[in-house]
Parts: C-alpha cells; sequence; structure tokens
C-alpha cells in the first residue's frame, strides 16, 4: 500500500505518545513499515530547535518568532525525514505536525491564520497529512496529567485559558476538514481511547484499500 502519513495530535497530557506506540504496532501488524517523529523536531537540527522553543528562558519569545521557529523545525523536518521516508515507502506516524500551529500559535496565541496558512503552503507545498487523529480531552483532564510528570516546559507553563482556546482551535480544523481530522475521546480508559482509535483506524484503512484497489 502507498505511504501514508498520520498524525496524532491533542492538547498537553492527552496520551499522545501512549497511543501513538499502540498505533504503530497496529499499522506494523499489517505489514505495514512505520517510523514515529515529533515535532517540533524529528531529525537532530530539529531537535535543536525544539529545545529553544520549549525551554523557559529569562528573555522573552516573540510570537512572530515561535512561529517562525516552528516552521524552520517544520521544513528541516519535512526535507530531511519526511519527505524522504514516504519516497522510499515507509510511513510516518507523527506527534502534532501544522495542525497545531493553527491550534498554539493561531488559536493560543491569537496570531493571524491567514499568515500561517501562507507558512504552509511555503514549506509544506501540497504535502498534507493522510489522517490526523485529534485525541480530545477537557483541558482540566489534560493539563492534571501533563503537570503530574514533572517540570512544564514552555509552552505548560502558560495559563489554563491559553489551553482552553488551544482546544477549541483543534476542534475548528476537525470541524473544518472531517475526512481527514478525526476526533478521539481521549478523556476515557486506556482501553475505551483505544478501542475508539481502532474503530477510526479500521475505517482509514478499508478506505486506504478501496483507493489503490486492494
Amino acid at each position: 500500500m502507498q505511504a501514508r502519513f498520520i498524525t496524532v495530535e491533542g492538547i498537553e497530557g492527552v496520551g499522545k505518545s501512549t497511543h501513538i506506540a499502540f498505533i504503530q504496532k497496529w499499522l506494523e501488524a499489517r505489514g505495514v513499515k512505520v517510523e514515529t517523529s515529533r515535532e517540533p523536531g524529528g531529525t537532530p537540527l530539529a531537535e535543536q530547535i525544539r529545545d529553544l522553543l520549549l525551554s523557559p528562558r529569562t528573555e522573552s519569545m516573540p510570537e512572530m518568532a515561535e512561529l517562525l521557529m516552528m516552521f524552520a523545525a517544520r521544513s528541516v523536518h519535512l526535507e530531511n525525514r519526511i519527505r524522504p521516508a514516504l519516497k522510499q515507502g515507509r510511513w510516518l506516524l507523527c506527534d502534532r505536525f501544522t495542525d497545531a500551529t493553527f491550534a498554539y500559535q493561531g488559536s493560543g496565541r491569537g496570531m493571524d491564520t491567514a499568515r500561517i496558512a501562507e507558512l504552509e503552503e511555503t514549506v509544506q507545498g501540497s504535502l498534507r497529512p493522510h489522517l490526523t487523529l485529534l485525541l480530545d480531552a477537557p483541558v482540566e483532564v489534560g493539563l492534571g496529567r501533563a503537570r503530574a510528570r514533572g517540570e512544564a516546559d514552555r509552552f505548560e507553563q502558560e495559563a489554563v485559558e491559553f489551553f482552553r482556546r488551544v482546544r477549541q482551535g483543534y476542534l475548528a480544523r476537525a470541524q473544518a476538514d472531517p475526512g481527514r481530522v478525526k476526533i478521539v475521546d481521549a478523556s476515557g480508559s486506556l482501553e475505551q481511547v483505544q478501542a475508539e482509535l481502532v474503530v477510526v483506524l479500521e475505517k482509514a484503512w478499508a478506505q486506504w484499500q478501496t483507493e489503490q484497489g486492494e
């Protein structure tokens, strides 16, 4: 089957890492070669940019600098990791992508989404995820889990209202593109969430098989 680019999105504390590992095993059980990655990051250079973006510091980071660094890391990730993997027939399963930029910098920071869309087109061209799984949970649930893990990074230190805006931004993305973005309730038990993920994955798998005439 043609290589697919799948992204997993959501606010802090929705269990992205755990569920990505589950999705990877589900795909590998069907004979798919899967690589996992994350944004910002995914290559040595992009990970250095990630450190700049997430590490708390005394000097403030202008919102525009944050946005441009996100896309700088994405450009490196795309050219050095994502495109080569897909070209060679390997599936790419990524922890966050451009939907996160629209949610965090667009809805969370209140930045112009038209400008974000321009950067998306400039950096990505026509490349978009084939499927996006949006793990959704109330902000209080997600932040409670995230902050129990230990020291908060620069984004995790934001106020609750910031994450409410981010969550609404994500839900708006899903509403605008329901064919690609599938909402999964991440507030339940591990078993409940993964059962819902399987339903979504099976539907997508069947559709991809139909598209290729398999």
